[in-house]
């Protein structure tokens, strides 16, 4: 890299660096492990010193991962990584840096594509493209996310303890090879039901399994309605002939799935597969989240009151005391108390009793007639002023439930797709349904549906556009 090309480098990495605010930046140097502890000082200095440890090239694609890791995939960063990245695409992958920056180039081709599936069933004999597959999160990071996980070695990924017929998730996506292998593991979650048209104009189905074993986590897109019912969230599975395109795991009529014993899956992994799906779960009343289950997914907001100090707490498995900070988030329904853990404290900076927040992905913890929420590693707490009105137009494109209070849609707003949560009322009169007990049936049938909403946080009015 010539001196003029690194000094612009380090310019915009310095620009890079900026932009992320203090739990980010921690997140990056914790990526960065060529950089000693000790040298990990402030903003100003950090730019030479990450390319004095990894070289101009190799920094490149190592902040790259890191921005994909964290995440920061907006504009804001990466339109100041994106001439680089070009740069050392146009150079090739001579190099160790050029395969890691070829790998990186063909998540952000397949993330950003959004058209339809391709019509398989049609062309079974050629296999799948790399083809472009409808996006299903909130401004596309679902895509992302799926595809910029790296596989993660455990100490399970042993030859001694696989037996030879199957093939772990972690050697699958650092492979993308099957080899006739079997693949077995455990549907953490799953999408609602979409449609596509084919080239023929025929109308079919497809959903998308996030998938753990004890390795790692992959995001599996399965074609055909019929194997929407026979999949159940929480069972396990093994999944034979199925597809490798880039990081994401097919399944088509050629493929066969059966069920298993229960697997053993870690924490962690679990809560990855979970966010393969969605990366922001959806908003709900605090009244709403102290009636779910326990260890369920999701977001809420409200205005902040009471933020405790910092506690160590003594945990189970672990011989060091953890640290904790609680505060208590009050909407118009209710207020629950928020735990945040170790570097997700972080978080809190710039926080103050009385404003208006949402929390993103956190997870429910029932103790006897106690419910309150604790942090996960993709919780985010967002500052946020009273929620205007927005009169949009959306197409509702899947269902994940729906019962006779309320309905979990994913509709897709401009060209990404966003989860809502719906009183069944209102759905039932957008729709011209009645509220039965084929509702969701019924619904299924209505879709795709284009409707004119009204947006004021999480709560959603539709009626038909």
């Amino acid at each position: 890299m010539s001196k003029k090309l690194e000094k612009d480098w380090k310019s915009a990495l310095t620009s890079i660096i900026q932009e992320l605010d203090a739990s980010q930046y921690d997140l990056m140097l914790e990526s960065l492990q060529k950089i000693p502890k000790g040298r990990r000082t402030d903003r100003e200095k950090m730019p030479q010193i990450i390319i004095e440890h990894y070289g101009a090239e190799k920094s490149i694609s190592s902040i790259a991962e890191a921005m994909d890791e964290i995440p920061r995939r907006d504009s804001a960063v990466q339109d100041l990584l994106r001439p680089f990245l070009e740069k050392l695409r146009n150079k090739g992958s001579r190099c160790e840096q050029g395969q890691v920056f070829k790998t990186w180039f063909s998540r952000k081709r397949k993330h950003e594509s959004d058209s339809e599936p391709e019509d398989v069933d049609d062309q079974p004999e050629t296999g799948f493209r790399k083809n472009n597959i409808v996006s299903d999160s909130e401004s596309s990071d679902e895509e992302q996310k799926a595809a910029a996980d790296p596989p993660q070695k455990t100490s399970s990924d042993t030859q001694e303890n696989i037996p030879p017929w199957r093939k772990t998730i972690n050697a699958l996506k650092l492979s993308g090879v099957l080899d006739k292998k079997l693949i077995r593991g455990k549907v953490v979650q799953k999408s609602g039901l979409r449609k596509y048209r084919t080239k023929t104009k025929v109308t079919k189905f497809f959903f998308y399994l996030g998938v753990a074993d004890e390795t790692a986590s992959i995001k599996v897109m399965v074609y055909g309605k019929e194997r929407y019912q026979q999949i159940k969230e929480g069972s396990t599975c093994l999944f034979r002939d199925v597809i490798m395109d880039e990081s994401l795991m097919k399944v088509t009529k050629l493929s066969k799935i059966s069920k298993t014993s229960p697997a053993h899956i870690p924490e962690e992994l679990e809560l990855q597969a979970q966010m393969l799906i969605y990366q922001q779960w959806p908003v709900y009343s605090i009244e709403e989240a102290k009636m779910s289950e326990d260890k369920t997914m999701l977001s809420v907001e409200g205005t902040v009151k009471d933020i405790g100090p910092v506690k160590g707490v003594n945990l189970k498995k672990q011989p060091k005391k953890k640290e904790r900070r609680d505060f208590r988030l009050e909407d118009g329904t209710d207020s629950i108390r928020i735990s945040m853990w170790g570097g997700d404290i972080m978080q809190l900076r710039g926080i103050s009793s009385g404003d208006s927040v949402r929390v993103t992905n956190v997870k429910t913890n029932c103790y006897y007639d106690t419910v309150s929420l604790n942090s996960t590693d993709f919780t985010r707490i967002h500052k946020v002023q009273s929620a205007p009105v927005h009169n949009v137009t959306m197409d509702i494109i899947g269902i994940t439930k729906a019962n006779k209070m309320k309905a979990e849609l994913e509709a897709e707003l401009g060209s990404n797709v966003h989860t809502f949560v719906v009183a069944s009322s209102l759905l039932a009169k957008a729709f011209g349904v009645k509220l039965a007990d084929d509702f969701e049936e019924n619904l299924f049938e209505k879709i795709p549906f284009r409707a004119q909403a009204q947006i004021q946080g999480s709560p959603l009015v539709l009626q038909a556009a």
